[in-house]
């Protein structure tokens, strides 16, 4: 009896670690995933080194044994496309000794980096208003097409604010801020009304652009939640944007990459649906039961990903050392392995290349998970992973016959995709192509 309540503590100890470790990651993130805030570290430990070195140009004593001149930064030449203005320092046209003539025998030039923050311009159209001579019919020649009708802003001048607002996260009231300083007053009201008024005339390009990424043979699916305002509810609500990729660098597809995003105020499964009617192709997609609809019409393939089963195993190694757990996420390594070496071939080869060598290991992965869930108690995290390897594996079967699939979906999850995602926050919908 007491050997049966240990081990039920043991199992909920470890279970308990599991889950603290969760959400440990979910708050903080683990090293890799926080490289922003590493990079913020080591910028103010290089502004702190800097301000306490000596200024460049002073004199070190020479004579001290602890002195040595600081390491020189190795500069880059000036891009060749920014304008030169030169400002001429001459000694004069005699020598101050002798007053003799000076002769020109060659110059040194110091090339210095300016910044001259953007100017306000006015741009007026005048219209005359004619008359003819003759029967006085008046003329007078159409305003041109603008982005706002009847609105002030010109095209550079949008392009500026929404680039700083979801291109450099800079809001509307900062921006508001900003402008005033330069005698400008645009409120943050009219900035947001300028924003929406934006997303209408880019709807068509991203309409266009989503339509390019239904095109594709194979596409990824990833969502992430947002949060939203709920006003009135005294609390913010959690939305979600999705995101469908098209990348076709694995295969040497000839397609442009590009990801199209769509924001929806709830997660149901309904709006995928909507999202990729009339789709064709496959879907590299993680096991949300909400993709399940496109899979019922038999006219998208389901592939799984490979790494959300190897996340599992990672996190129960980090939390119990599992022995297990290691050598898992060792045999998912040598499938990687093998798609390196195959990554920009064509999708016959890369379909040959894993039938001959990834499938043994994709099968014997398979068969020994299988075997250690039987060796080990079902309750376990590292059981719980097991599982749900097992379940996904059946889904992604179809990768090693088909070639322009790919082993998992982090095209959709890489960083540079998911930071076009403040684009969606001005529209039902936006995309962009990315190289």
């Amino acid at each position: 009896m007491l050997e049966r309540e240990l081990y039920n503590r043991d199992l909920l100890i470890e279970k308990l670690k599991h889950q603290l470790a969760g959400l440990r990651r979910n708050q903080f993130g683990s090293r890799s995933e926080r490289l922003d805030q590493l990079e913020m570290r080591l910028e103010d430990e290089e502004i702190a080194e800097a301000a306490e070195a000596p200024t460049v140009g002073t004199e070190v004593e020479t004579g001290s044994a602890q002195s040595h001149e600081p390491a020189k930064p190795s500069r880059k030449s000036l891009p060749d496309h920014l304008p030169r203005h030169d400002e001429i320092l001459s000694p004069g046209e005699a020598c101050l000794s002798c007053g003799g003539g000076l002769k020109v025998l060659g110059e040194d030039i110091t090339e210095e980096l300016e910044y001259v923050p953007g100017r306000f311009v006015v741009n007026r159209i005048k219209r005359p208003r004619m008359a003819c001579t003759c029967c006085e019919r008046m003329h007078q020649a159409p305003l041109p097409s603008r982005p706002i009708e009847k609105g002030r802003p010109g095209p550079g001048l949008l392009a500026h604010v929404l680039i700083s607002k979801y291109g450099d996260h800079l809001p509307l009231y900062r921006q508001s801020q900003i402008y005033a300083r330069e005698g400008i007053e645009l409120e943050r009201s009219t900035l947001a009304g300028w924003v929406g008024q934006s997303a209408r005339l880019l709807e068509p390009l991203a309409e266009a652009i989503g339509r390019h990424v239904r095109q594709g043979q194979a596409i990824f699916a990833d969502d992430t939640p947002m949060k939203m305002l709920a006003p009135g509810k005294g609390r913010t609500a959690t939305a979600r944007m999705w995101a469908y990729v098209r990348d076709e660098h694995g295969w040497s597809g000839s397609a442009p990459p590009a990801a199209h995003y769509r924001f929806s105020m709830d997660r149901k499964g309904e709006h995928p649906a909507d999202h990729l009617a009339g789709y064709r192709g496959f879907m590299h997609a993680d096991g949300y039961a909400g993709f399940n609809r496109l899979y019922d019409t038999g006219q998208i393939t389901e592939v799984a990903c490979m790494a959300h089963i190897r996340r599992k195993f990672v996190d129960v190694q980090t939390v119990s050392g599992s022995a297990i757990a290691q050598e898992a996420v060792e045999r998912i390594a040598r499938l990687y392995a093998i798609e390196k070496a195959i990554r920009g071939k064509p999708p016959d080869e890369r379909a040959a290349v894993r039938q001959a060598r990834s499938r043994p290991v994709f099968e014997d992965l398979d068969a020994w998970l299988q075997t250690q869930l039987t060796r080990i108690s079902g309750k376990t995290p590292l059981a719980a992973a097991i599982r749900y390897g097992l379940t996904r594996m059946k889904k992604l079967e179809t990768w090693l016959t088909h070639g322009v699939t790919e082993l998992d979906t982090d095209v959709a999850e890489q960083p540079f995709v998911q930071f076009f995602c403040g684009f969606g926050g001005f529209s039902r919908h936006a995309s962009t192509i990315f190289a």
